[in-house]
């Protein structure tokens, strides 16, 4: 098809899959293991990585031009920084026992090395439309990353998906337990390294065919 073809669809798919930025790059793997115990958290901080990294992405690229090159970190950091303090003070404002629940982790978005790698590394040198693709196709990788990791820890950890029980009573009457690990920091490591070995195995069948 033509659509993949373009450089558009390539700029938005490479992150979103073949370069994964946790499963590949080994990035933001931080609020992968902090986030991820219910589904809920980790979609709101999916919504807000999307929200910074292709706002602060535009931005950087509108400006790259204007930008002096020995303080372009500093510009880069302020954007961020300040898209942000507005991500927080809209869930404060707004979804407060949420923003309660993710604590600091949203304003750690801050330092999130995905976040200065692509405004620094591709929104500097690339037009606004290409910036904004790549920030979605970032935002893309990390989100599928945390809820698919959120998925398994909340339905084995709980019996719960979005805080409701999805696991029968009838299981549990019958010996079933949940597994205690999965709440526990380990075990979106190893949940990680999994998907992490299934994409990088998968790649490999790709390109043998």
């Amino acid at each position: 098809m033509k659509l993949t073809r373009t450089k558009t669809f390539k700029t938005f798919a490479g992150p979103a899959w073949t370069n994964n930025p946790i499963n590949v790059q080994m990035l933001g793997i931080c609020s992968a293991l902090a986030v991820t115990i219910q589904l809920n958290t980790a979609l709101v901080m999916t919504l807000a990585m999307t929200f910074v990294i292709t706002m602060a992405s535009l931005i950087v690229s509108v400006m790259r031009k204007i930008i002096p090159g020995n303080i372009r970190i500093i510009v880069e950091l302020a954007v961020i920084a300040s898209l942000v303090v507005l991500t927080d003070e809209f869930l404060r404002a707004y979804y407060y026992e949420m923003s309660r629940m993710l604590s600091i982790f949203v304003g750690l978005i801050i330092t999130n090395c995905i976040i200065l790698g692509r405004t620094e590394g591709f929104a500097m040198s690339n037009t606004p439309h290409l910036a904004v693709m790549d920030g979605l196709g970032n935002a893309a990788g990390y989100g599928s990353v945390l809820l698919s990791v959120a998925f398994i820890r909340e339905l084995f950890g709980s019996g719960k998906i979005f805080g409701y029980d999805v696991i029968p009573q009838s299981f549990y009457d019958a010996g079933y337990e949940n597994m205690g690990i999965m709440l526990l920091a380990p075990a979106a490591f190893i949940i990680i390294g999994l998907m992490a070995w299934l994409q990088k195995y998968l790649a490999g069948v790709e390109d043998e065919g």
